[in-house]
């Protein structure tokens, strides 16, 4: 019998190791490394970590050395979740042969999300559910629940990844989904469930799997405290997409962003809301974030932002006070806090006002969280709208990115973001004069600026 061999693995970027030491000479992380136990390698047994996950997507991995330019360039056929935002999120459907990692917070939605799919999917295709956080009447009892229609959905309760395996391989499924990553164990692996080395190696026989047989698999995993997928880095690189779902429980809209696809864009951006029935897809996002109040107040003022493929209008609010402290307050939800401390020292700077005595809070409406710089502009004016007390036009809409100097620079897909205002209602548009259109759209008024002094005065 082969002598069982170890190796240290560091839980922060997946390096290997012969021994332990206290630093991971790749992240340079302290105190990452974590002993892992491997197996005796089968005769004709691929390798270990990932080795599979970088090869084909269409059938078993090529063995053989080919020409680049010999590789046929067909498309790779997908086919639809059935959820027209999470398409839009895979970059257009589910692509055989991929590995997909779902992650989000305890009760984001997770399993109701793939549950559904599994459902619908089940109705022309073959799909294996396999559960290790639940028992199969608890997953039944959802699905009744939710109303979903059950019939051709196979089940399997098992967190044995060789159990799994065997009966994967007898059933032959289009799509395998796994609840979750964290609770799967080899038995060669002498840790625990849920820790590095098993979450490692399960990940990636399970990979290794659909790669050879084609399978779609789904994989749910959760995440820590500051909203990264929980488990070893290495995690996030053996699969081909990686999708956070996100969302409160304040809150009954939930946002699929997507973190990682080889198949697509990574910016991409699905709505859904928490109803009674499960999950229901908004194909309309900017309906949902623009339910303003019918009276004026001031500090809030609506912005286009760009997600994805598609242009979207949410609101943000400001609201400036004096501040009784020495050092006042920055609060700012949906935007990064670094970037509203650099905006008010842009707007005392080149706008010549001062905030230096205010608590400033921010928030942008929804629970969105907007990481492109086309809010810079919106931002300010919704802050000397607060600052003033002066609120700003319903009909008002205002994007653009401010730079250092206090000019305003052009944003990518301006037109389409005028054109998006203009079928919602609004009248009245103050963009970067780089994206100024030619011709405008049938009442919408586009006062172009170049400077932020411009654009006070054009308030």
């Amino acid at each position: 019998m082969a002598k069982a061999k170890s190796a240290f693995v560091c839980t922060e970027c997946g390096a290997d190791y012969s021994k332990w030491q206290g630093q991971c000479s790749n992240c340079r992380e302290w105190n990452t490394l974590s002993e892992v136990r491997l197996g005796a390698a089968r005769p004709g047994a691929a390798t270990t970590s990932g080795g599979g996950s970088r090869g084909g997507y269409s059938g078993a991995l090529s063995r053989e050395v080919v020409d680049l330019s010999g590789v046929d360039l067909t498309e790779v056929p997908r086919f639809s979740t059935t959820f027209e935002e999470f398409d839009r999120v895979l970059g257009g459907g589910l692509v055989p042969g991929s590995a997909v990692l779902l992650g989000g917070h305890p009760g984001a939605g997770k399993s109701t999300l793939l549950l559904q799919t599994a459902c619908r999917l089940a109705q022309s295709k073959r799909v294996l559910y396999v559960t290790g956080e639940e028992s199969l009447s608890q997953v039944a009892m959802r699905a009744h629940r939710l109303q979903l229609p059950t019939q051709g959905l196979k089940m399997l309760a098992e967190t044995s990844i060789e159990t799994l395996l065997a009966v994967a391989d007898r059933e032959r499924p289009e799509v395998l989904i796994i609840d979750s990553i964290q609770t799967m164990h080899l038995e060669d692996i002498g840790s625990a469930p849920g820790g590095v080395a098993q979450v490692r190696e399960s990940a990636a026989a399970l990979t290794r799997f659909a790669k050879q047989s084609n399978t779609v698999l789904m994989l749910v995993g959760h995440v820590t405290k500051d909203g990264s997928l929980a488990g070893p880095k290495v995690l996030e690189h053996m699969i081909d997409a990686s999708l956070l779902l996100e969302g409160g429980s304040d809150s009954r809209f939930r946002t699929l962003r997507g973190q990682k696809n080889r198949f697509g864009a990574i910016n991409e951006l699905g709505v859904f809301a928490m109803v009674e029935l499960g999950l229901k897809e908004v194909k309309n996002p900017s309906a949902i974030f623009l339910s303003r109040s019918e009276e004026l107040a001031s500090g809030s003022l609506v912005m286009v932002v760009w997600e994805g493929t598609r242009p979207i209008l949410v609101e943000v609010q400001a609201l400036l006070d004096e501040s009784a402290l020495g050092n006042p307050r920055r609060v700012a939800v949906g935007i990064d806090h670094n970037r509203l401390a650099m905006l008010l020292a842009v707007l005392h700077k080149h706008g010549g006002l001062f905030t230096g005595d205010q608590d400033v809070f921010l928030n942008v409406v929804g629970g969105v969280k907007v990481l492109e710089t086309s809010a810079d502009l919106a931002v300010l004016l919704a802050v000397v709208s607060s600052l003033q007390n002066r609120p700003l036009p319903r009909e008002l809409v205002v994007f653009g990115e401010v730079g250092l100097s206090g000019e305003i620079r052009p944003v990518p897909s301006g037109q389409e973001r005028i054109v998006e205002a203009a079928k919602h209602g609004f009248t009245r548009a103050i963009v970067p004069r780089g994206n100024a259109p030619k011709k405008a759209p049938a009442g919408m008024q586009v006062v172009a600026v170049d400077k932020l002094s411009e654009a006070l005065e054009a308030l």
